[in-house]
């Protein structure tokens, strides 16, 4: 399944491609990549799209995705909103949706709620039945098989079986994980480590964390809890954490972190939106344009414990890119990352420092979603004969498929 995984990557990734470039791209054996290749002309999820001028030697056939009718939902809870984007199977946003979370919001019937209401709006006049499946990342530890959400320290959640819980309004296919596993997936489809084997994706939002990516692939760890760096110590004896310990990194560096370096920075600064994280990060990286001294020292005051973090990243996996993802990171864009490029010097080692590059994430749509969608295709492609097409090989919009539907 991998390397089907490996394959349709290639072939969603961009402009038409030709087998023998796939098989350049991954390393297999242009017979496996045939192979496969047959196998997702069959399910209908590639189409042959003419054939490439190949220098004299016999004309290369191309490949695209079957963009057709097929759907795929991504979602992104987080502390702060849910954000929904409606996919085809090129994984091109179809449509969008987001709904604001209340900080009194922590009750996961309030957060499925806004889960449920954001699909239905998505998939206002589309076809249930062309709905392959809904990836929902959610913040926190989580099992993948169940659907439960382990731990969710922000909203003192404690084995919350949400998938049962949406299912019970949503009749579609759900696959869950969190934010840190699905902004690296999608920083390997299409991303900065979309031509890279090793990658860390550090997500700074309210909480914080680290997506690793070794060879290639994602790093999940024996209970799928790998890249919780945000609650790793930082300073002994540090801030209070919401998972109960003290010090982490994610006190220091995650949006509540941010706006106490403010507070204790200027308690009165009108760049201070107490009860409002967004609106102070947003503030911030207004002031920082303008060249607020304020909101300087607060980023830089955020980027020495960022870079010492980010640091010990490099040191300990050796990645050849470190991407910075996440609404936070977002906002403040490039002073930060200026930032925390002069910390770095300063606390990694020679060597792995000059193997590797650190930049923001090129992703133009929330990444989160995005990965979120991948694993709702990840599950179709392991298992392809379910495509409700695949029976009888009529492709979307053919009518030979099979119901799904959105419980009231």
């Amino acid at each position: 399944m991998a390397n089907r995984f490996g394959v349709l990557r290639e072939v969603i990734a961009g402009r038409p491609i030709s087998r023998q470039e796939i098989a350049a791209n991954t390393g297999l054996s242009l017979a496996t990549v045939s192979t496969l290749i047959g196998e997702l002309l069959n399910f209908g999820v590639v189409a042959e799209t003419g054939v490439a001028d190949s220098g004299g030697g016999r004309p290369r056939g191309l490949v695209t995705v079957n963009r057709a009718d097929a759907r795929l939902v991504g979602v992104d809870i987080a502390e702060t909103y849910v954000h929904t984007e409606l996919f085809n199977l090129g994984l091109d946003v179809i449509a969008t949706e987001e709904e604001e979370v209340r900080p009194s919001e922590t009750d996961p019937g309030q957060i499925v709620r806004h889960v449920v209401s954001g699909v239905r709006s998505v998939l206002s006049g589309v076809a249930a039945e062309t709905v392959l499946g809904v990836g929902v990342s959610v913040p926190g530890q989580v099992q993948r098989e169940s659907g439960v959400s382990v731990f969710a320290p922000n909203w003192d959640w404690h084995d919350v079986p949400l998938q049962t819980l949406l299912s019970q309004h949503l009749d579609l296919p759900l696959h869950l994980d969190n934010p840190l596993k699905a902004s690296t997936a999608a920083e390997l489809w299409f991303g900065a480590g979309k031509s890279r084997d090793n990658v860390v994706v550090v997500t700074l939002g309210t909480g914080v964390g680290a997506g690793i990516a070794v060879d290639g692939s994602l790093y999940r760890g024996e209970t799928n809890s790998a890249g919780e760096w945000g609650h790793t110590t930082l300073v002994l004896g540090g801030r209070p954490c919401h998972c109960g310990a003290n010090g982490c990194v994610e006190t220091y560096v995650g949006a509540p972190g941010i706006m106490q370096h403010l507070r204790e920075l200027d308690p009165r600064s009108p760049l201070l939106h107490p009860h409002d994280q967004t609106a102070t990060i947003d503030s911030l990286a207004y002031a920082l344009k303008i060249g607020d001294q304020v909101a300087v020292k607060t980023v830089r005051e955020t980027a020495r414990y960022l870079g010492a973090a980010v640091a010990c990243l490099i040191n300990l996996l050796n990645p050849g890119v470190v991407v910075l993802s996440g609404w936070v990171a977002a906002r403040l864009g490039s002073p930060l990352l200026d930032e925390i490029r002069d910390v770095l010097t300063r606390h990694t080692l020679q060597r792995p420092l000059r193997a590797v590059e650190i930049e923001l994430s090129p992703l133009a749509s929330n990444p989160v979603s995005l990965g979120a969608a991948t694993f709702a295709l990840e599950a179709m492609l392991a298992a392809p004969h379910r495509l409700p097409w695949s029976r009888g090989r009529a492709h979307p919009g053919q009518g030979a498929l099979a119901r799904h539907t959105l419980n009231g």
